[in-house]
Order: C-alpha cells, then sequence, then structure tokens
C-alpha cells in the first residue's frame, strides 16, 4: 500500500450547490423512463418518477411534452399507484397501466390489480378500459385499427377471468402457495415463476364510450396463448401489425434438457391460429416490429453463445407472407437493438453500442451500410412520426439523465437540443472527459472519467475505479444507481472504463475476454488505471475499486490479484463461480461460456476469485440483497465468511428486500451512505462512522 493519505479529498467548495451534495434531494430528483408518440405527431407522452410525500417510495405520473418545443411540459395523471407504460390509440386517447382504484367500484374487497386504463384525446378523467384478476403487465396497439392485445398473468387451465379469479382464491384461502415446476427454470432476476404465466388476450377496439352503470369496461378477451405454462416468461414482447389482424410475438421454447431459447411466431388474431415465422436452433430471435404496410416484420437475431465464441447479433428483415428472411446488417461488426421501420418502409432505425455510445442508427433496405445519425449520448425509446418527418428518443450521457429529443431521420452525426421536460438539471458538479490507453495486445481500452470541480496537480483528486456490469455492456449512459456525480459532489474522481467483453468495441474485442474473466478484463483495467494516474489531477496514492453484478466479480477479482487499491466496495457479486453457476436463475445461460463444471472445470478454476482468497489484503466492502435470484445471495455468504474467517477488514450491507439492484429511495440512500462512509475511512484515512440508520 503507497504512504499514509492526506486526511480529506479535495474541496468541491467551487461547485454550484445542487442536488448531488444532500442524498435526500439526490433520491428526490424526476425521472424520465419512457416515451410515446401520438399517431398525429402533435403529442409526446412521458412517465416521470417522483418521490411520494412520505419520500419512502418513487411514484410514476405521466407528463406531455410539446414535440416542437414550444409548449412547457405538464402532467397529465395523478395516482397514489402511479401510472406507466404510455400507448397512444388513432383516435389520440392515451392508455397506459395501473393499478388506481375505479373510482366506479363499491368500496372494500381485494386491493386493485394493474389495469388499462384510457385518458380520452379531449381531455376529462381517465377511466379503466380492462382488466384481469392477475393484472395487466403489457400491452399493445395496432397503429391503424387501433386494436388492442394485453399480457395478464394467468393460472394453468384458467383462461376465463371468473375462473382465474376462483382459482387464485381457492389457493388463497386453502393457505396454498406451493409451486410444482416440470422444467427448468423456476425464478427470473428477483421473482418465482408459477403456477401462474404470461398469457396474451386479443380485445380488439376498445369502446371510445364509457358504458352506462358499470364500474369499468369488460369486454370479453380471448386467450392467444391457451397453451403458455411455466416457465415461460416472454408475455411482453409484442408487436401488432397495422392492421390489428397479425400479432408477432417472442415465443420461449427448450434448447436442450434445461435450456431455453426465443423464436418469433405469428398469431392470427381473427382466429388465434399460430404458425413459426422466425427460429433457428442455434440463435435467440425477439423484438419484431411490423413495416408500415403490414408486408414484413424486421427483428433482432442473437447467436447462441458457445464455449469458444460470444453471442453476434444482427438484424432480419423477413417477409411476412411466405417467411424469407435475409440479413439486414451483414458484416455490421456492432450488436444492433430496438429495430423500428421508417415512416415510408424504405429503412429501419436501431440502436447499438457503439464505441462508449449508445448510438440511433439508420439501415436501407436495399442495401448499404449502416449510417450512425448521432454523434454522442446514449438513446433508448425511439419514436418514428408517422408523416416521416421526425424521430424522437430519450437521449442520456455521463453530463445528462435521460431527456426527450427531436431527430432528422437522415442526418448523420447529430448532437440534438433537449426538448423542455420535468426533468433537467442544474449544474454539475464536475466536467467529464474521455480517455483512452492501449493494452499489451494494442487494443484500445476507453474510459469515461468525471472529474470533479477543484481537481487540479495543486489539489489532486482521490480516484474511484467503477467497473460496469454485463459483462456484454458498457459505459455509455446516464445511471442513477451508480450516479458518478454523487462521488465528485465529494471530491473524487470516477473512471469507468470499458475493458475486453465490453459490447459497442468489435466482436474481437469481446472475444479478447470470453471465458477469461481474469485475463484481459482485468489487466484491460489496470491499464486504464495507469493512464488515469498519470494525469496530474489525480492522486494514485488514494485509489479505490467497485463494482456491481459481473462488476463486483471484477472487484473479487482485482482484491486477489493486487493490493494497490486502498479499498473496494462489490455488490451483487460472484465470489464461487461453481456455485453460482449451479444456482443462478439461468445457468444455462452462463455454462455456454464457461462449460459444465463437473466435465469442462478449468475455466471455473482459473477464473474464480475464492480460489485465491487467501492473497486478499485489501478491506472490502460486500453488498447484496436477498431477493437476487440473478446472483444468489450465497455468493456474499460466501465471501463474508471467507473474509471474516482470514481477517480481512470487511463489513456486509445486507437488504433483505431489495434484488439485483436497490430499488426504494430509502435504501439508496443507506448504499451511499455506506459506500461513502467505508470510502472516507480507508480512502481517505478518516474515521469509521456508521450510517445513523444502520
Amino acid at each position: 500500500m503507497s504512504s499514509s493519505p492526506p486526511p480529506t479529498a479535495p474541496s468541491a467548495g467551487s461547485a454550484p450547490d445542487g442536488p448531488f451534495t444532500q442524498l435526500s434531494d439526490f433520491v428526490a430528483l424526476p425521472r424520465l423512463a419512457g416515451l410515446a408518440l401520438s399517431p398525429d405527431g402533435r403529442r409526446l407522452a412521458v412517465p416521470v418518477q417522483t418521490l411520494d410525500a412520505e419520500g419512502t417510495k418513487w411514484q410514476s405520473a405521466l407528463w406531455e411534452v410539446d414535440p416542437e418545443g414550444r409548449r412547457p411540459p405538464r402532467r397529465l395523471t395523478r395516482s397514489t399507484p402511479g401510472e406507466s407504460s404510455p400507448a397512444w390509440a388513432p383516435d389520440g386517447s392515451l392508455l397506459f397501466t395501473t393499478a388506481r382504484p375505479d373510482p366506479a367500484a363499491k368500496p372494500g374487497g381485494e386491493d386493485p390489480t394493474a389495469a388499462l386504463w384510457s385518458l380520452p384525446a379531449g381531455g376529462g378523467e381517465a377511466r379503466p378500459v380492462l382488466t384481469r384478476p392477475g393484472g395487466i403487465s403489457a400491452f399493445a396497439v395496432a397503429a391503424d385499427s387501433g386494436d388492442v392485445v394485453v399480457t395478464a398473468s394467468t393460472l394453468p387451465g384458467a383462461s376465463d377471468a371468473t375462473a382465474d379469479e376462483e382459482r387464485r382464491k381457492q389457493r388463497k384461502e386453502a393457505g396454498v402457495s406451493a409451486v410444482l415446476h416440470e422444467s427448468y427454470p423456476v425464478r427470473f432476476w428477483d421473482h418465482d415463476l408459477g403456477p401462474a404465466s404470461p398469457h396474451v388476450f386479443w380485445a380488439g377496439q376498445l369502446p371510445t364510450e364509457e358504458p352506462a352503470g358499470e364500474t369499468a369496461a369488460t369486454p370479453d378477451l380471448r386467450d392467444l396463448t391457451p397453451d403458455a405454462r411455466p416457465p415461460d416468461r416472454t408475455g411482453d414482447d409484442l408487436a401488432l401489425s397495422p392492421d390489428g389482424s397479425l400479432l408477432a410475438r417472442t415465443e420461449e421454447v427448450p434448447d436442450g434438457p434445461a435450456g431455453r431459447r426465443t423464436r418469433v411466431v405469428l398469431v392470427e388474431t381473427a382466429t388465434g391460429t399460430e404458425r413459426v415465422l422466425v427460429d433457428h436452433p442455434l440463435a435467440e430471435v425477439y423484438a419484431a416490429c411490423f413495416s408500415p404496410d403490414g408486408g414484413l416484420v424486421v427483428c433482432v437475431r442473437e447467436s447462441l453463445a458457445t464455449y469458444t465464441e460470444p453471442p453476434d447479433y444482427t438484424l432480419l428483415l423477413v417477409d411476412v407472407a411466405g417467411g424469407a428472411a435475409r440479413d439486414l446488417t451483414p458484416g455490421f461488426d456492432r450488436w444492433p437493438s430496438a429495430p423500428q421501420f421508417a415512416a415510408d418502409g424504405s429503412a429501419v432505425f436501431f440502436l447499438a453500442d457503439d464505441d462508449g455510445r449508445h448510438a440511433l442508427f439508420r439501415v436501407d433496405l436495399d442495401g448499404g451500410a449502416p449510417v450512425r445519425l448521432t454523434r454522442g449520448g446514449a438513446y433508448s425509446d425511439l419514436q418514428v412520426a408517422r408523416d416521416g418527418s421526425a424521430l424522437f428518443a430519450l437521449r442520456s450521457a455521463y453530463d445528462s439523465p435521460p431527456l426527450p429529443v427531436r431527430l432528422d431521420p437522415t442526418t448523420p452525426d447529430q448532437e440534438p437540443q433537449p426538448l423542455p421536460s420535468p426533468g433537467s438539471l442544474g449544474p454539475l458538479p464536475g466536467t467529464v472527459r474521455e480517455l483512452r490507453a492501449t493494452a499489451a495486445d494494442g487494443a484500445t481500452i476507453q474510459s469515461w472519467l468525471v472529474l470533479p470541480d477543484g481537481a487540479s496537480p495543486e489539489t489532486p483528486a482521490p480516484l474511484l475505479l467503477w467497473i460496469h456490469g454485463g459483462p456484454l455492456m458498457s459505459w455509455n449512459s446516464w445511471s442513477w444507481r451508480w450516479c458518478p456525480w454523487v462521488m465528485a459532489a465529494r471530491g473524487y474522481a470516477v473512471l469507468l472504463p470499458n475493458p475486453a467483453l465490453s459490447q459497442g468495441f468489435g466482436q474481437e474485442f469481446v472475444r479478447r475476454g470470453w471465458g477469461e474473466w481474469g485475463g484481459a478484463p482485468y489487466t484491460d483495467l489496470i491499464t486504464a488505471v495507469d493512464a488515469a494516474e498519470r494525469l496530474p489531477e489525480i492522486d494514485a496514492t488514494r485509489t479505490a475499486a467497485m463494482g456491481g453484478s459481473f462488476g463486483g466479480y471484477m472487484a473479487n477479482w482485482v482484491a486477489t490479484q493486487t493490493d494497490r487499491f486502498r479499498a473496494i466496495v462489490t455488490h451483487a457479486s460472484l465470489w464461487d463461480l461453481d456455485a453460482f453457476v449451479g444456482t443462478t436463475d439461468t445457468a444455462y445461460y452462463w455454462e455456454k461460456e464457461f462449460g459444465d463444471p463437473l466435465r469442462e472445470p478449468k475455466r471455473y478454476e482459473q477464473n474464480s476469485p475464492h480460489r485465491y482468497a487467501d492473497a486478499i489484503r485489501t478491506p472490502m466492502l460486500v453488498v447484496h440483497g436477498d431477493k437476487d435470484y440473478r446472483v444468489p445471495v450465497g455468493e456474499a455468504l460466501r465471501l463474508w465468511y471467507d473474509l471474516q474467517k482470514r481477517g480481512v477488514p470487511s463489513k456486509f450491507l445486507y437488504f433483505p428486500d431489495e434484488n439485483h439492484w436497490v430499488l426504494t429511495p430509502g435504501n439508496a440512500r443507506i448504499w451511499y451512505e455506506t459506500v461513502l462512509a467505508f470510502l472516507t475511512e480507508h480512502v481517505l484515512g478518516g474515521g469509521w462512522q456508521r450510517p445513523e440508520l444502520l
């Protein structure tokens, strides 16, 4: 370890007083989460999350944003449960899901589940239009006809709403919570699978006027997926043809004795007749989207990973009538996602990570290479104006949370200005710059570096290495959960590198770390840290490393390989790879890369941090949620025991009711408070101050 550091971080006193200084102000910042453009292109609906009156949870409400940027944003909905998932019907009404109670319902009874509601085009009160006993989790609207399909959790053999409700009542009254599984998997991310599964129901055209004397519109819903059974998890990936005659949906099918993969099927909504549109035994196929005339579908094909090869992605263009498919992005060395057709059907827009950005691309159907339309930033929730005049999306970056923007459909290299919205920020407590370093094998390692105000050669800032999760992702956008500006407001510099396995730098860059997590990903991180520490604004004697999920794995690996860091924070981390693969929610996914641990133990033995526990000298903060089924809490329990019995200075921040992330405002504050206290003790040399509520 380096010599003793000065007792405090550089002062952020020169930074403007802002919401990153106080954690209570930070968690109260409004957060945009989605975008929907009306058919006439004159209205944008945006879900915005804000703190409730008690400050204990986030509520989502729908706001309207002017696509022309002239009118100020205005709030459309208000309720305690909140509203989300907006989509416009052709008549201009706004559909959304909410668990708010029906104002016309009789008092008492069960708490309401999420239902489909409609806000009239001309204003007035919203009203429920579709309900199901298990709640509605997703829906899709046909662009021309206005026909609707919904996804709802349904018990086996109970497609009829009355039967579903009765079966749920019987289980509750009998005190039965058991689930009998007959195939793998049994849970997903943070929830158990079964006994219900997502079914897709045809609702047709919704009534434009509320029927007199009824508490809610309850039209007959026809089950388009009557055979759906657990462990099916794919009810939310839906697309209707413009005329509503066809539904394209993602279907999960077995892949070997205990694996799963997806394909795209077409359903004739009038009859329920189903046929497979795209199915590949060595690929996942999903995210289907219809062309404006309904004759074509574009979808994502993700090749299944193998022991020797990572996955690769392309877009498929499929003829609806005959099923003929062709690769729309051949030779494109990036991973396309979220495809949508241009208004005239001549091109497809899509998103892809590219060199530390999440960029918007356009590819013409008649050939040619994809054209990148955006220079910087990370884009999501793309909306295409039906007259072809514009595109709309949410844009974020490390210096901006997600904000709605307007783009031209053909101009390359755009930097659009944000539209007025309820989610903007004031000045940030620092600056962000891009760094590049060269690895030993010649690969370029791209990073983002956040520098706090006041950092200079005279007052260099301590450095926090933040390692991203995934591992097949990259640092390229704003994050509320891992927000570097909270640290910058306290004088820390934050390094966000994209090492081997990061996407957006080409297939070979991913391949460099495939099955060798402790190899190039680790050395790339160290290369990036070395480059940052050479800057005069960085104090190389005061550093820490942090990461979550795969980043937590890397933080653990760093702890076993070097003692150059003064502290390490590991969140939702992998520690014993063999145990992890046997208990995670999707074991078959990870075995493709690492192999069966009984038959191919090499990669587990070489890359599992727990095998090198005796080498750890660095103080560690372990963080984990009990409801994390992607990285089960047993990983943290084993790591914590291994640290304690070796006498490594360590603490364990445990969340009994959180999952892979930390999603409630109170726990998010505690997360930051504990991390900051741990860093103050070990990086800045201050005393340990236990957070007040712990």
